[in-house]
């Protein structure tokens, strides 16, 4: 089942039990994705060959520029999710950086 066959669509909610069921669904289902996301960390501590090589400033730029672009065509604040996204990234090199210290 996908999220959307899980929970009400937000325009159609008229309680606040069907909006807090649907935050917790779409928190339930980043959580998986932050899984998924963090296993690729996994996957490149164990490829790149030498620890200078986890921090690629160009590449987290790319993908910090990718989900601005995309939030601002879905109508999200572009600013916001920047923040999200610096967090993010920043928080998964941190991640890249034991997982390749450790192998």
């Amino acid at each position: 089942m996908t999220l959307t066959e899980l929970t009400i669509d937000p325009a159609d909610c008229t309680t606040m039990v069907e909006v807090r069921e649907g935050v917790d669904a779409v928190d339930r289902a980043l959580v998986d994705l932050l899984v998924r996301r963090f296993g690729y960390m996994d996957a490149a501590a164990r490829i790149k060959p030498e620890r200078g090589a986890v921090r690629d400033e160009p590449r987290k730029a790319a993908v910090i520029d990718a989900a601005a672009e995309r939030a601002a065509a879905a109508g999200l604040p572009e600013d916001v999710i920047r923040a999200l996204w610096d967090q993010l990234v920043e928080s998964s090199i941190a991640y890249e950086l034991k997982r390749f210290d450790a192998r």
